[in-house]
């Protein structure tokens, strides 16, 4: 009896949402191509937003380049090892911007309610949140990164052995992972806090520019910080420093610079359980 009134009971939109992974990337394929059809519609438009957002970002490794026309060393890296962690760092993130940067509307879809449309569909709601008006201009960011990455590996001094060889893609995915989650968790926060989405940009964003810069000019707390609370230091300053055979700021033993893609998995998995929590907090506006 107990078994069959606990199958009647109904049940709230977010636990009928389906959820399972091949869901979810259904979901999200169809509204990124919905978006992404209503983008190219104006094929002008995109093309100068997309240049915009590529000029944009490349004003950051202009501002690098005028700095080494004075210096020739920043933290005790040349200018192409500074472009490598610059390149590394830029393309994990813009790859993270690309596929999970909407994720900062959700505090405006809480504050006005219109979160409830997204919950009642039948689709999973983090794929609906994370394609929702998916910007194919981030591409630029994502461009311009390979772009700097492109140009730095044959001069960063990397011996491109097969372990390295290996390790470059693996970092990038690795990095762009660990982006998504702080999405994600950055996202769900906002269940609670309201509006939390310049708190989410100080450790997205804010990561990944200091990511570009050796982690010799930043503090010992700050490197510990960045390693052991928020793990940004795997994207790519960890592998990144192993490759150029440079030793890390705290001394970590070798086989922690390999360590990228189970921190990146456990930290998917916190910021699920994170989302989860703060999906099954949200009680609407009441409007």
């Amino acid at each position: 009896m107990a078994e069959a009134a606990a199958q009647a009971e109904p049940r709230t939109p977010a636990e009928r949402t389906p959820g399972t992974l091949a869901e979810s990337v259904r979901a999200y394929r169809l509204v990124v191509g919905m978006w992404m059809r209503s983008t190219t519609v104006y094929r002008a438009s995109f093309v100068m937003t997309a240049a915009g957002n590529f000029a944009a970002t490349a004003l950051d490794f202009v501002t690098i380049m005028l700095m080494f026309s004075h210096i020739h060393a920043l933290g005790g890296f040349t200018l192409s090892e500074v472009a490598f962690l610059y390149g590394t760092a830029s393309t994990s993130f813009g790859l993270a911007d690309l596929l999970m940067g909407s994720m900062d509307r959700l505090g405006e879809r809480v504050r006005d309610g219109t979160l409830d449309t997204l919950m009642l569909r039948p689709a999973p709601v983090l794929a609906q949140v994370a394609a929702d008006r998916f910007a194919l201009r981030r591409l630029g960011r994502l461009v311009q990164g390979l772009l700097v990455l492109g140009w730095s590996l044959p001069r960063a001094g990397v011996d491109w052995t097969p372990v390295n060889l290996a390790l470059l893609p693996l970092t990038l995915l690795v990095g762009a992972a660990i982006f998504g989650a702080v999405f994600v968790a950055g996202g769900a926060f906002q269940f609670w806090a309201g509006d939390a989405a310049q708190l989410q940009n100080s450790v997205t964003y804010g990561g990944a520019t200091l990511l570009q810069y050796p982690p010799a000019l930043f503090s010992r707390e700050l490197v510990r910080g960045v390693t052991f609370v928020v793990p940004l230091a795997f994207v790519n300053w960890l592998p990144a420093l192993h490759m150029m055979g440079r030793p890390d700021p705290l001394g970590l033993p070798g086989w922690v610079d390999f360590a990228g893609a189970p921190v990146a998995a456990a930290c998917c998995a916190l910021s699920w359980l994170v989302w989860r929590a703060g999906v099954r907090s949200y009680r609407s506006t009441g409007s």
